[in-house]
């Protein structure tokens, strides 16, 4: 007797986090956690409790303007070459939400592989703003694209002591992405690593400032004014100032 497959479990997202029926849902954010280069098992709870201080913190601060925020559960863990699964998730995760909610504006937050999935879905056209934290970005002849960043407000933020994921490669495709779009910045988090652990409340408060701003129409804050303004290479370095976001 011939064996059958069994069937591939979808991507799903998490519960909702913020707000609710009674409220509204006028924004969203999809939260993409971190993954591997290569793996076909199950999408690991540990990458997705590793973010859920983001979808916390977005969640709390967007409530009066009918924010929700998700993790997405990846199928697979692995980007897996050409497959790309992370980013296909991520777009997945754009249409369910565009399902569930209606025609509200995403911004995607990302951390190492899931800051890569989330610049890979920006094309999606729910998708206003993308925050790509640590990218996972190898290197290679072909560089990833960025003619999908056209018409979306990008943040990119990096440990310049990262030694998992080489911030020189986030700086080098935010410069491609700022060429085709000027709506891009990037923050450096000097002498911080990978888990930009060290300046964690910077990070947190510097991620709540860019989706509320470009989400939720909030004022954004001086550095984030003045690194979206500055040409190439200031805006596209500006250091993440110690204290970042403390009595707004």
């Amino acid at each position: 007797m011939a064996s059958q497959a069994l069937p591939v479990r979808g991507a799903r997202l998490g519960r909702a986090v913020g707000a609710d029926a009674v409220r509204g849902v006028r924004a969203a954010v999809i939260v993409l956690p971190a993954a591997l280069p290569v793996s076909t098992r199950h999408g690991s709870a540990l990458s997705t409790a590793a973010v859920r201080p983001i979808v916390r913190r977005l969640a709390r601060a967007g409530a009066d303007d009918g924010l929700v925020a998700h993790v997405v559960r990846y199928r697979f863990r692995g980007w897996n070459g050409g497959h790309a699964h992370p980013a296909q998730d991520a777009a997945w995760a754009a249409d369910e939400i565009v399902r569930r909610y209606g025609d509200v504006p995403v911004c995607l937050v990302g951390y190492d592989m899931g800051a890569r999935a989330a610049l890979h879905a920006a094309g999606h056209p729910a998708v206003n703003a993308v925050v790509a934290l640590a990218p996972w970005l190898p290197p290679g002849p072909e560089p990833d694209p960025v003619k999908q960043l056209a018409g979306r407000h990008v943040l990119i933020a990096h440990g310049t002591d990262d030694s998992a994921c080489d911030p020189e490669l986030s700086y080098r495709y935010a410069a491609r992405a700022k060429k085709i779009n000027p709506d891009v910045c990037r923050f450096e988090v000097h002498s911080d690593g990978h888990a930009l652990r060290h300046h964690r409340p910077e990070v947190l408060a510097l991620t709540q400032d860019f989706t509320l701003g470009t989400l939720c129409a909030h004022p954004l804050s001086r550095p984030v004014v003045d690194a979206l303004a500055a040409p190439p290479p200031l805006g596209l370095r500006m250091p993440l100032a110690s204290g970042f976001g403390r009595g707004r």
